[in-house]
Order: structure tokens, then C-alpha cells, then sequence
């Protein structure tokens, strides 16, 4: 991440965003990561909140939100700083989310594959002896 924007973050808020690193991340399931992730979005959703609010009482004086934002500069970077780190966070759970997905489909796949070729894998007659399977012009009479 850009220097710069960590610059202005305090303490807390430097680890938070330390904890977005690959490595770091890579030690979290699936759940954890969705967790995190949720603490990202507040913590973006937090400084996004706080730069729209500054940058609306500058509006009247400025004239734009946009030319308000040297005024409102520290909210608008770690807004930034936070949308990264947001950003890295949801491409892993999105790869969690993915490698779940694939592996309940197999574990499905698995079950239904074991439920056909179960006991009597041809199906069972009217006394419970397995039935012969019938040519394609024969029908039964």
C-alpha cells in the first residue's frame, strides 16, 4: 500500500489494514475472512461517511465536493486506504467463497454417485430380486 496513505492512519487502524496482507489473510477460513471483511467495510464505510460530510459543509464555500477535497484531504486518504484493503480482503473471500462452492458440489456429486451404484445398483423387482434389464423392442406383456 502507498506509504502516503498510511501515514495518516493511526495505530489501530495501520494494523487493521497490516491485517489485509496476503499472508495474512491466507490463515483465514472462509468465515473469519467474511468477519473481517464486514470490519473493512465499516471501517471504509466509516471515513467515506466522514469525507462526504466535510466535503458538504465546504460545498457552499468551494462550490463542488470536488474542490472542497483539499479541505477534507486526511478523510479522503484513509477512506482510499481502506478501499484497498477492503478491495484485497473481498477478492480472498470471493476465492474462499469459490474453493467452497467447488467442494460441496463434489461432496454432492460423491452422495449421488454412492446413492446409484448403492446395493442392488440395477433396482430390485416386485419380490426384492434384482430386475434383468429389458432389450429395447420388448415390452412387457
Amino acid at each position: 500500500m502507498n506509504a502516503s496513505l498510511l501515514a495518516v492512519l493511526n495505530d489501530a487502524e495501520r494494523l487493521l489494514v497490516a491485517q489485509t496482507e496476503p499472508a495474512e489473510l491466507a490463515a483465514l477460513d472462509e468465515d473469519a475472512a467474511i468477519e473481517f471483511e464486514g470490519r473493512i467495510r465499516r471501517a471504509r464505510n466509516k471515513y467515506v461517511g466522514q469525507y462526504r460530510r466535510g466535503a458538504t459543509v465546504a460545498v457552499a464555500e468551494h462550490g463542488g465536493r470536488g474542490k472542497a477535497r483539499p479541505v477534507n484531504k486526511r478523510a479522503a486518504m484513509k477512506a482510499e486506504a481502506f478501499e484497498e484493503a477492503l478491495a484485497r480482503v473481498s477478492r480472498r473471500v470471493a476465492v474462499l467463497a469459490r474453493q467452497s462452492a467447488a467442494s460441496l458440489r463434489a461432496e454432492r456429486l460423491a452422495a449421488a454417485r454412492a446413492a446409484k451404484q448403492g446395493p442392488g445398483a440395477r433396482g430390485a423387482g416386485r419380490r426384492g430380486r434384482p430386475t434383468r434389464p429389458r432389450s429395447a423392442g420388448c415390452r412387457p406383456g
